[in-house]
């Protein structure tokens, strides 16, 4: 059975977790300028990072998308800090791939609300991926939309949802 070039996963290993925060800081830093030197903050202690994964690129490279989630509230999960890699984003899977991953990861571990804070050129594209804009604000200077996931699109998986303690361990 051949390999699909892309899968979407929650980043368990050292290397992929370092290459999770290399993409964000590439992505949030130093190309939207959103953050000055680094973008991680207090919710990487408790959030799942999400990468994608391309099977043919070289190893320090197979890391082209991020994305986290978390529990902000029982059963109220929020993702953020989408990114994917300047070299991948025409292929249009990887965005898409994340944001499935993502709500499908938290549907499974008990949501009953999916939110996340979307820039506002990106509100169409999830607009088309079943998500409705139930807010504007200014985050960091730029326009954003507070945005929730119709889950009905997004069903449940089999995920099986690892202690955060061992995340955070690889972490450091």
């Amino acid at each position: 059975m051949a390999l699909h070039r892309y899968s979407f996963e929650l980043a368990t290993s050292p290397y992929d977790l370092e290459g999770y925060f290399a993409l964000r800081q590439a992505i949030f830093c130093e190309e939207q300028g959103l953050f000055d030197h680094d973008d991680a903050d207090s919710l990487d202690g408790v959030a799942y990072p999400i990468v994608a994964i391309d099977h043919e690129a070289l190893p320090e490279n197979r890391v082209v998308g991020v994305v986290r989630i978390y529990e902000k509230s029982p059963r109220l999960w929020y993702g953020g800090r989408l990114g994917v890699h300047p070299n991948y984003r025409r292929v249009g899977r990887i965005g898409k791939g994340l944001i499935h991953k993502a709500v499908t990861t938290a549907n499974t571990w008990g949501c009953d609300r999916f939110l996340a804070t979307v820039q506002e050129q990106n509100v169409r594209f999830f607009q088309r991926l079943h998500w409705d804009s139930l807010e504007e604000m200014v985050l960091c200077d730029r326009n954003h939309h507070l945005m929730e996931a119709d889950l009905a699109h997004y069903p449940p998986g089999d995920e099986v949802r690892p202690g955060l303690a061992g995340l955070l361990r690889q972490v450091s």
